[in-house]
């Protein structure tokens, strides 16, 4: 069987860092080491104590971190996402309201 996504409504937020738009903070130098990610266009923060972090959303299936250019999707529910600015106006439509 084939199934269409159902309409969602959602706010489309560019990300700018301190509009408390993620969830959390990685550092940069945990991120290089320990993930499996290309980290080439991540947002980083450095922080007042000379630390680097990386921003990013949690969701049920770990974290997402946040590149430069991303849009955070924010649902009805709550619930966040990350979409790349190559996508997220193929994937949404400006509504009214």
């Amino acid at each position: 069987m084939k199934y269409a996504r159902t309409a969602l409504t959602a706010e489309i937020v560019k990300y700018e860092t301190g509009k408390k738009l993620e969830d959390g903070f990685e550092l940069w130098a945990d991120v290089v080491t320990k993930g499996w990610i290309v980290t080439d266009t991540l947002v980083k923060v450095k922080l007042e104590n000379g630390d680097i972090v990386c921003p990013y959303i949690k969701h049920r299936r770990g974290r997402t971190f946040i590149s430069e250019g991303d849009y955070i999707v924010i649902e009805d529910d709550g619930s966040k996402h990350v979409c790349g600015a190559d996508k997220v106006f193929q994937r949404y439509q400006k509504v009214e309201g």
